[in-house]
């Protein structure tokens, strides 16, 4: 095997053509079988194998920076880096992130896993070279999708005029997770059928040399386009058409379901009946939005360029019409259109994965909370989670749920979780948010009466005395658990509240526990620093009520277990009602 020999990209520099087209046979085989077996992403690294080794043949890592965005085509670059072993032993295979890590290895400059950055951080590692006098390259690798995000269009205008070497690799297959969507889009589809010739060329006109590759699978293309560009002392943009899911059928033919697998999908057996789908949140949200979009026109539903983790499949998509919207890798305008939407009196839903709403604060704060615009927000996938730092979900409830005007909701079961959505959608005073549940779907089967308009009425679902727990959204059957589990340890008959409202307070509710309760417990399934729990103890600072906070601490964690972090935060039963049992302690000193 050629691999055998290829340890650090050194290695690739006495190879000949044939024998770098076989390596990029072999590392085919091995991501296919790696991603197969531990999930991951499939579609994006397949597509990319031939330009990581010409990158690697040309230049010289880690001298030249080689600049990644978002990390979703980033496998074949750390197999020819030192980290072969990761997808070679199965053993190893979780030994290594899905994303460049500095952590790792002096090949990987930036951690990253959120999209649109690459020519943002590349602008930068070029400045400081030329302030430090250095001539090494710097190359960002930004595949067409992610030139939908904001941050993507604002490092192209300044790297356009930096007057010094930058090299743009556009990797060009013509997706993004899903289909591309926005103006853009057009002129890569004529470039491509041109072949980079046209005057209207999006690139020239921002002011970038320009240079198109129609093989962007063929190394030998590739390397000399890149050697064309290796040492250049403007910036560039390097236009390459690559095939996504290269060399996998099932990939290239189904792109967004190959985008990213889950372990074991290419094992399934296609020739029997899909299986029925059990009822999720997914699910019962959707079929809420399909009814709703049926009997009124003036309800449309966005999202921004991840359709499937919110399970808006292509018939969903379909179906919606022009009463769907996706608006490409760009939360800010998500957030800003949205508002637009609302005060011109349509009814947006928008769904934003936890993780991605961080890249959308201001235009939350500014342009749909200060303007008090009645957007419903779907916050999907919020919660201590074993997912890579780069996609935490615990920060929302301090990101969101600090912004004034801004209603944010903890549904516990599917009727709640119905009726908060119903009244969102149909009232018009207040943005709100939803924080879907991301715990085991759960129903009562009653039908939740609420009036949601009503903003900030706690529910008190167990009377107890002496402790209260305040368990929110996801959190409300731990909630339960530990109220079951303090009933047989230490005798006590704590109150179970569910508070149903991350944003405010119920004032009467927390004064009436004061009557009798020493301790008021809070669970939420999130970063502790600035979030639900602090709101109560900040609450009760100035009075004789002591309160325990449980949730994550502020850190990023990476890839750690679930069931690790539940003990390192003390959120199991056992641990709680330890750390309960010696406050309560307190009280008899």
């Amino acid at each position: 095997m050629i691999l055998d020999k290829v340890n650090y990209p050194k290695d690739l520099k006495g190879l000949k053509i044939e024998e770098l087209n076989m390596l990029a046979s072999e590392i085919r085989e091995l991501i296919i079988k790696k991603v197969n077996t531990t999930g991951g992403h499939m579609g994006p690294n397949l597509g990319i194998i031939e330009a990581a080794i010409a990158l690697h043949y040309v230049f010289n890592a880690p001298y030249d920076k080689i600049i990644f965005d978002v990390s979703h085509q980033c496998y074949p670059h750390k197999i020819l880096t030192g980290r072969k072993e990761g997808f070679i032993n199965p053993e190893k295979y979780l030994k290594y992130t899905g994303y460049t890590a500095p952590e790792e290895s002096e090949y990987d400059l930036f951690k990253v896993g959120h999209t649109s950055t690459s020519v943002s951080l590349a602008v930068g590692t070029a400045k400081a070279r030329d302030l430090k006098g250095g001539r090494e390259n710097v190359i960002a690798l930004i595949g067409d999708g992610s030139l939908s995000g904001g941050e993507a269009l604002e490092g192209l205008d300044n790297a356009a005029c930096l007057n010094s070497n930058i090299i743009i690799v556009v990797n060009d297959n013509d997706m993004s997770i899903a289909e591309n969507h926005g103006g853009l889009y057009d002129n890569l589809k004529t470039l491509r059928e041109t072949g980079g010739e046209p005057q209207c060329n999006f690139f020239k006109a921002l002011g970038f040399d320009y240079l198109y590759v129609n093989e962007g699978n063929n190394i030998e293309k590739l390397i000399s386009a890149f050697n064309r560009v290796k040492d250049i002392n403007h910036p560039v943009v390097v236009h390459i058409c690559t095939q996504k899911g290269c060399g996998l059928k099932i990939a290239e033919e189904n792109k967004e379901a190959f985008h990213w697998i889950v372990p074991g999908t290419l094992d399934e057996k296609t020739d029997n009946e899909p299986a029925e789908q059990e009822e999720s949140y997914v699910s019962v949200t959707n079929n809420y939005i399909l009814e709703k979009a049926r009997k009124d026109k003036e309800f449309i539903v966005l999202n921004a360029a991840t359709p499937g983790v919110f399970g808006f499949d292509k018939n969903f998509r379909q179906m919606l019409g022009n009463q769907y919207t996706d608006v490409g890798i760009a939360e800010e305008h998500a957030a800003a259109y949205a508002s637009g939407l609302a005060k011109m009196g349509a009814k947006p839903v928008w769904a934003v994965m936890s993780s991605f709403v961080q890249r959308t604060y201001d235009q939350l704060s500014q342009d749909i909370c200060l303007n008090n615009s009645p957007v419903t927000m779907l916050v999907h996938w919020g919660g201590i989670s074993s997912a890579d730092a780069t996609h935490l979900c615990v920060f929302d409830i301090p990101l969101i749920s600090n912004i004034p005007n801004m209603v944010y909701l903890a549904p516990t079961n599917k009727e709640e979780h119905l009726a908060m959505l119903d009244w969102a959608v149909n009232q018009n005073e207040h943005p709100v948010a939803i924080r879907v549940p991301s715990c085991e779907f759960i129903s009562t089967g009653i039908k939740d009466n609420t009036d949601y308009s009503v903003l900030n009425k706690y529910k008190t679902e167990i009377q107890g005395s002496e402790i209260a727990i305040i368990a929110v959204g996801s959190f409300f059957a731990l909630g339960g658990r530990l109220r079951e589990y303090l009933k047989a340890k230490l005798n006590i008959d704590a109150t179970l509240i569910n508070p149903r409202f991350i944003t405010g307070l119920d004032i009467d509710l927390l004064e009436n526990l004061k009557c009798s309760h020493k301790l008021v417990v809070t669970l939420e399934d999130g970063v502790l620093s600035g979030g639900f729990g602090e709101k109560i103890s900040r609450f009760y600072s100035n009075s004789d009520i002591k309160v325990l906070n449980f949730g994550a601490k502020k850190e990023f964690t990476d890839r750690i277990p679930l069931e690790q972090l539940y003990i390192r935060y003390h959120l199991t039963e056992e641990l709680m009602t330890k750390d309960i049992e010696k406050c309560l302690n307190l009280y008899k000193v």
